[in-house]
């Protein structure tokens, strides 16, 4: 049975993956009176009181909203509200799995920036933080930069950020294994929606230096009119110093660095013999990568690695977000910065110690993940 199959399959069985159960036994009148009518009454006149209390009498302290509106779904773009509730629910039961945070689905049926700010601004109490998912650039950078400003919890749109942790994380240990330093080796990216624009900012803050943004109309370069943003152009005037022109063949050149966060086979294996020796290359379109591993490595790449769990180095988002939130809710952060981020990918990289070409971040099963990235933030 294939993949797919096996998936259709599980699904059906189950009806989904989540359920929700009570933290309390309502097995008689005594224990209905204290959870429910009339003793809930004294509990509402707490948090009235003091609405922090929320955070001790009700699931706020352990709660996360997992928020799409479905039109950036791995793989098939654009589907809307319903297609993307198994993908949101498949995120909830990661987060309770791995960090024992009750998540919640929450499918939104617009595309309209407003909209979803209004809709995540009224549901907002009822949790600890808010998990942006699936939603396509640039919509996505307006939506959080405004959700982030007008809430009093953290908010994290883990396309951008989750993914530009786990890539600096294993960029960290791959660079060890081909002994090059951060600071002086030139980095491409392949794609300029939520996860390449954020990768690329979250690098530069890292401290790289020298950095090349392509899109689908090719390098992007200060001066550019065709296909741009406010965050290509930002981006433009940071980035690609030399300002070469062309295709990624041509931003290739004499890189170290390859990172895919685009679509299917855009990598070609001879372009990676345009690279500098030892190349880097993460190839993390899912569910097809840029290339497929065997095909780097016989080009010529040292360490590869892609987005799937059926091939080594998977540097998946899994790695970072539960830890993430798990260490955001217990300290009560009001915003998830650049600085925590950047905790949180040293902290991952950590984990192994000794890394080689085909291990540079721990399996995302690996129980140390969590606290070390949760521990690691806590100080924040």
């Amino acid at each position: 049975m294939s993949i797919y199959k096996k998936a259709l399959t599980l699904h059906k069985q189950n009806r989904g993956k989540l359920e929700i159960k009570s933290k309390v036994k309502l097995t008689s009148h005594r224990n209905l009176s204290w959870a429910y009518t009339p003793g809930v009454a004294q509990v509402s006149r707490e948090i009235y009181k003091n609405k922090k209390t929320a955070y001790d009498y009700t699931i706020k302290a352990n709660t996360v909203a997992v928020v799409s509106d479905g039109s950036a779904i791995l793989g098939i773009k654009e589907t809307g509200a319903l297609p993307a509730l198994p993908v949101m629910e498949g995120k909830c039961a990661i987060f309770k799995e791995f960090a024992d945070i009750d998540a919640f689905p929450i499918c939104l049926d617009t595309h309209d920036t407003e909209e979803i700010i209004k809709a995540t601004k009224l549901i907002a109490p009822a949790f600890g933080g808010i998990n942006l998912e699936d939603i396509a650039a640039p919509q996505c950078f307006e939506i959080e930069a405004r959700l982030r400003k007008e809430l009093d919890i953290p908010v994290f749109h883990d396309d951008q950020h989750g993914t530009a942790i786990v890539v600096l994380a294993g960029l960290l240990n791959a660079l060890k294994v081909v002994k090059k330093d951060l600071r002086k080796i030139k980095i491409v990216i392949s794609g300029a929606g939520a996860s390449g624009t954020a990768t690329a900012k979250f690098l530069l803050y890292a401290g790289v230096k020298d950095l090349i943004l392509t899109d689908s109309r090719g390098i992007i370069y200060s001066g550019r009119k065709q296909g741009m943003n406010p965050s290509k152009r930002d981006l433009a005037k940071k980035t690609n110093h030399n300002k070469i022109k062309g295709g990624l063949d041509a931003a290739l050149k004499c890189a170290d660095v390859f990172i895919g966060l685009s679509r299917p086979k855009v990598l070609k294996p001879h372009w990676i013999k345009l690279m500098d020796p030892d190349p880097i290359v993460f190839a993390l379109a899912n569910p097809e990568p840029e290339i497929m591993p065997l095909s780097a490595e016989k080009a010529g790449a040292h360490v590869v690695a892609t987005g799937r769990s059926d091939l080594h180095n998977q540097l998946n988002n899994a790695l970072a977000f539960p830890g993430l939130f798990r260490g955001a809710l217990d300290a009560r952060l009001k915003n998830i910065s650049d600085k925590v981020q950047l905790k949180a990918a040293h902290a991952l990289a950590s984990l192994v110690p000794h890394p080689h070409s085909h291990r540079i971040v721990p399996d995302v099963f690996d129980k140390r993940i969590v606290p070390a990235i949760a521990k690691a933030i806590s100080s924040s």
